[in-house]
Formats: C-alpha cells, structure tokens, sequence
C-alpha cells in the first residue's frame, strides 16, 4: 500500500473482487457479539457508562494508530463528514443499544437489528448515490423475511413495541446512517482511518459523559463485566470498523452491507454461548438461507454502483462492478 502526503490523496491497494466480501463478512463477525457483551456489561456498569465509556478506550489506541501511522488530517469537507459517522456509530448506536439492553435480552435486540441492512441500503442510495438493481432488493427482502420468519417461530419476536424498541429502532437508523457516510468516506481516508478519526471528533462529548455516568454511578462489576466492556471498546469500537468500512469502501455498501443479515443468526449463537440461551437445529438451516440470499446479493453487485457516483469526483473511474479501475480506492487495512 502506498500513503499519499494529503487527506485528499486516497491509499492505492490491490482490490479483489472478493476483498470487499471478505472484509465485510470479518466485520460481521465482530460486531455480531455486540449485543451479547453490551448485555452483559450493562448488567454492572451504568449505560451511559458503557456507551460512552468505551468509545474513550477506543479513541486512545485510534490516537495510538493515527500517531505511529502518521495519518495526515482529514480535510474540512471529511471533518464534516466524520461528524456524521461519529453520531451514528460512535455516540448513536452504542447508547441506544446499552439503554435498550438494560431491559431487554440481545437476543431481542437480534430481531431489530435484522432492519439494519436494509437500512444501510437506504442510505447508501440517499447518501452514497448507490443504484442497487431490482435483484439485490429481492434478495435482501428475502433474506430480511427469512431471519424475521425464524425470530418469530423461535418466540423472539412477540409482544407489544416497547421503550426498549423504540431505543433499538433509533441505534438502527443513526447505525445504518453512520455505516453508509462511513463507507463512502473510507475510500478517501482508508477504513481504519475512517474510525479512528470519528472516534477522536468524539472526545469532546464522549470524555465529559464519561466522567460524569462514572461520578454518579461508580463502575463495578466483576469479571464477566468488565470482559464484555472490553470486548466493546477493543473489537466493537475499534477493530471492527477497520474490516467493516474496508469492506463496504471496496465492495459497495449497499451489496457489502446486506452481509449483516447473517450477524441476526451469530448474535442468537453467541447468546447461547455467553448467556445460556437455547439454539435449535432450525438456526443452522435458517443460516444457510440467509447464507444463500447473500450470495445472491453478491452476484447482483454489479448495478449496485453507477460510475461517477461515489466519493465525488473522484469516483469517475469506478467501473460497474463498483471496484477500482482508473480510482484508486483508499484503504489502509490490507
């Protein structure tokens, strides 16, 4: 990988056509015990504790990795952009998800993030300009029905809308937002870079709620606690997005973003496993169709990123398979 002297100057990487995939589907994996070690961290520490709290021990090792990187600074335009992300992905997702999971189980929480892929299609075509054709909406319907067709069989889906939905259903939308700008940003600044400069644009607001969630409910909790927030912070907030937004920058956000429609299925996994909640055989074969549909969505990939639309400018060199031909698109996690 070559790092240009500017912001401006994107990263130059040798871009597969199934890196964007892979990338995606490891950011997947991440984020998909999420819920889990939010549920469990929030079991013992103070919500606003864990949503901000994690986002500061993120900052710091972004701080760590922009230095020894020598990062050059985003420019204006980017500054403003980063704003977005911030609130989406750094300060909106993880405070609504660590209230709503006070009260409710992850596997609930589960059923409400299956909406995030559709979602983050959403902004990609409002934000991002991303044109995905007919198939891929098919097969993202599908794949949405199947993982809410199997969360209903299993009873976690039921009941009337609570609080604790309506917090969900907030982080799903600012997430999905925060997903899109941070994808299309990413192939100026590099994933990696992407995040750690939102998470350092969030100090000023992460730090003093901190301080304060920290003043008024002292942090204790014991191991299990105290692991589950780490996970948060290293994984959740961190290394996750270097992956996540690599992935989405290189293969489309929209067709690399329905990918999440397997983290549903993972979190239920990791629920049993952290939480002792019961997995059927039905799981597995609900994970192959939900599998399925996202190889579908794969193959659509090819409409799903009109040239000239992404990244401004820039972009004009984008083929329409939606990976780099003239453009050299910028990632730093190769």
């Amino acid at each position: 990988m070559t790092v240009k002297s500017s912001a401006t100057a994107p990263v130059t990487v040798a871009a597969g056509p199934g890196a964007g995939i892979a990338l995606g589907a490891l950011g997947v994996l991440a984020f998909s015990m999420s819920l889990p070690a939010t549920r469990v961290a929030v079991h013992a520490l103070d919500p606003w504790f864990v949503a901000f709290g994690r986002a500061v021990g993120a900052a710091l090792l972004a701080w760590a990795y922009l230095l020894l990187t020598g990062a050059p600074r985003p420019t204006r335009d980017q500054w403003r952009r980063l704003t977005i992300v911030a609130l989406g992905v750094v300060v909106g997702f993880p405070l609504f998800t660590s209230l709503a999971l006070t009260t409710q189980t992850s596997a609930h929480g589960a059923v409400v993030v299956t909406v995030l892929p559709a979602t983050t299609a959403v902004f990609a075509v409002l934000r991002a300009g991303e044109r995905p054709p007919p198939l891929f909406w098919i097969a993202s319907a599908t794949g949405l029905a199947l993982v809410l067709a199997f969360l209903a069989a299993g009873g976690s889906l039921r009941g009337a809308p609570s609080p604790a939905d309506v917090f969900l259903l907030a982080a799903v939308v600012l997430c999905g937002l925060g997903y899109a700008e941070g994808g299309r940003l990413a192939r100026e600044l590099g994933g990696a870079r992407t995040i750690c400069w939102a998470l350092l644009l969030s100090l000023p607001v992460t730090v003093p709620v901190t301080a304060v969630a920290a003043l008024v409910h002292r942090p204790q909790g014991g191991v299990g606690a105290w692991a589950g927030f780490g996970y948060l912070t290293v994984v959740s907030m961190f290394l996750g997005f270097f992956a996540w937004y690599a992935g989405l920058a290189r293969g489309g956000i929209a067709t690399v973003g329905q990918i999440q429609l397997v983290q549903p299925v993972l979190t239920l996994i990791w629920s049993a496993v952290l939480l002792g909640e019961a997995v059927t055989p039905g799981t597995l074969v609900v994970a192959g169709a939900v599998l399925a549909c996202v190889v579908l969505i794969q193959r659509t990939r090819g409409g799903a990123t009109p040239a000239g639309t992404l990244g401004g400018p820039a972009s004009s060199g984008r083929d329409g398979a939606g990976h780099a031909g003239d453009v050299r698109v910028a990632d730093d996690v190769s």
